[in-house]
Formats: C-alpha cells, sequence, structure tokens
C-alpha cells in the first residue's frame, strides 16, 4: 500500500498532472491537487465499506485514503471500536487522521434510534451516545442515522419518526455531533426521499439533514428530480456511486454498485441540481463491489476518486446557468 510515501510528496509529484485536467488515461495511482477549481465546488470522501473486502484496520484505512488523495473519510463505528477493543487510543487515532491531512465529515453507524418498541429505542439512544462519544474524540462532526431495525415495517408512523429524530438530533447537540437521516432504498421505512425529508423536516430542529445515495434514491423507486426541491444545508454529505441497468431496480442490490460514470444515473443532472441548491458539501465514494474487494485497495481507492471527480467535471458545474 506503500504506506511510507508522503502523502504531499505524492501531491506535489502528481499536482500539475490533474490542473492540467483529469482524462481517462490519468494512471488511478496518480494521487490528486486537492486545490479545487469552481468546476469541482464539493470535497471528496471516502467511505471504507468501499474496500470493506480487503478487511483493512481503521489505521490502514485512513493511510489509504491518505495516500489515495481524498479530504476526508467516512469510517464505520465498528472499525473505530474493533480498534479500541484492541487497546488502541482515540487521540492517537485523531492525531493520525490530522497528520493524514484529512477531516472525518461523516461516519456510519447503525443505532435503533428509530424502532418502535421503547425498550429497544433507549438502547438505540445509548448506543448512538456512545458511537457519537467515540466519534467526537476522533474529529468527527456528522454521523449516519439510518432506520436501523425498522427496515421491515410498514407501517411506520412518520410523525412518531420525526419527534424521535429530533429526540437524536438534541443527544447530537449534547455531543457535538450531527446525526443525518439516511435513506434506505431496500428497506420497507424511509426507502423514498420524501419520507425521509418528511422526518428530517416534521423534526423541527435546526440541525436536521438528510444523507441521500444515489444508488439508494434510484433502488427506493424515488425520482432524482426531488433533489431540486432541498436547500443545501438540508444536505451536507452525499453518497455517490453508480448502477447499471442490468439487474432492474426490483433485484438490484447494494453489490452491483459501480464507480460513478461506469454505470446510467444520470449523475450530471444530479451534481447540477445539488450544486444549484447551494450543496457544498462532501461526496463520499459507497460502495459494495465484490470485484472491487477483491483487488488492490488503493487502485480502487484512486479509480473511485478519478471516476469521481470526472463525473463532477463532466457536469460542467462551473458553466451559467441556461434559461429554459
Amino acid at each position: 500500500m506503500q504506506s511510507n510515501l508522503n502523502r504531499r510528496q505524492m501531491l506535489a509529484a502528481t499536482g500539475g498532472v490533474l490542473a492540467a485536467g483529469l482524462t481517462a488515461t490519468t494512471s488511478a495511482l496518480a494521487a490528486p491537487s486537492r486545490t479545487r477549481s469552481a468546476a469541482e465546488p464539493f470535497g471528496y470522501c471516502f467511505n471504507t465499506s468501499t474496500i470493506r473486502g480487503q478487511k483493512l484496520g481503521i489505521v490502514e484505512q485512513i493511510d489509504l485514503t491518505s495516500q489515495a488523495g481524498y479530504d476526508s473519510i467516512e469510517p464505520w463505528m465498528r472499525d473505530i471500536d474493533d480498534y479500541v477493543k484492541a487497546g488502541g487510543s482515540l487521540a492517537d487515532l485523531k492525531k493520525r487522521i490530522q497528520d493524514a491531512d484529512l477531516t472525518v465529515e461523516s461516519a456510519i453507524g447503525f443505532a435503533q434510534w428509530i424502532v418502535d418498541d421503547d425498550a429497544k429505542r433507549k438502547e438505540g439512544l445509548e448506543q448512538a451516545k456512545r458511537d457519537m462519544d467515540t466519534l467526537r474524540q476522533i474529529g468527527g462532526i456528522r454521523i449516519a442515522a439510518p432506520p436501523t431495525g425498522a427496515t421491515n415495517q410498514t407501517d411506520l408512523n412518520l410523525f412518531e419518526a420525526a419527534k424521535r429524530y429530533r429526540a437524536l438530533l438534541e443527544l447530537g447537540d449534547q455531543m457535538g455531533v450531527i446525526p443525518q437521516v439516511e435513506v434506505w432504498g431496500f428497506s420497507k421505512s424511509l426507502s423514498r426521499l420524501g419520507e425521509s425529508m418528511f422526518v428530517a423536516i416534521e423534526s423541527g430542529h435546526p440541525e436536521a439533514c438528510l444523507l441521500p445515495d444515489v444508488y439508494h434514491i434510484y433502488k427506493g423507486g424515488s425520482d432524482f428530480a426531488g433533489l431540486g426541491l432541498l436547500s443545501g444545508s438540508a444536505i451536507q454529505v452525499f453518497h455517490v456511486n453508480d448502477y447499471p441497468a442490468d439487474p432492474p431496480r426490483e433485484t438490484i442490490n447494494d453489490s452491483h454498485r459501480v464507480y460513478p460514470g461506469d454505470g446510467v444515473a444520470t449523475l450530471s443532472e444530479i451534481f447540477r441540481m445539488i450544486h444549484r441548491a447551494g450543496f457544498r458539501g462532501a461526496l463520499s465514494l459507497e460502495l459494495f463491489n465484490r470485484d472491487y474487494w477483491k483487488q488492490d485497495p488503493l487502485v480502487v481507492a484512486q479509480t473511485g476518486l478519478r471516476k469521481t471527480r470526472e463525473a463532477v467535471l463532466k457536469a460542467k458545474l462551473d458553466q451559467p446557468i441556461k434559461a429554459d
């Protein structure tokens, strides 16, 4: 994984290549400059699920994310917990992240904050509190809030869900971490963009926000045009990926996600809509492709960043909006 390679040396050596523009022939191992033009107004984040099959520890994940050239990392809480259980120090982990010139824009947790069962929901909030405490100690500022525990529920009361999300947000106020309602397309609750935004809006909390995902919006059956109704503050992190035309929506699953630009998602339209809405946050590459899990993790990470940047540049976000 070239762990002895200094990030800044790597960036200096390759920045000129990418300043001239990304091309299909750009090496997957060429780390890009982090200086962004108006054509790339978003940050680039790496969700570690993309290399989950390689079974790297959180320390290796941080080093790899830095070497690949990302701005930030989106780790899974279970990997951080494993690190602590093995005797790792959160203070040391925070320093490693800072030394790698990264931020922790978001993290993936699975606390059952939304369930109807009072006892399970109480346990879920306790887990969320632990997760937020851990996350804040390494410099993290947001955490995913998917409908864990309610994925098979078809009669979830969205008004009650909104109250529960507010309770989670109030916990986040205390802990210094913002929970983001995550759209889960495969779920029977909060699978739609509108359902998830309903919960966020009706929570009545100023920090309420959505964690959308290209694949999940498609899988859940929502039209991407709904993104055009959101403000920039409603989205702070956006999970980016792509999906093939086959298998169809009904049978497609997480493992079919592909690099941005390698599928049929209307990424240019999506990027233009969220940019027009005022989003300037992080695009977090989140894939679960089993074929990628068999490959060199650094190659996968850098290929993902290159293709994400190419997709953003293709959207031509620095061009004036033409009137209809």
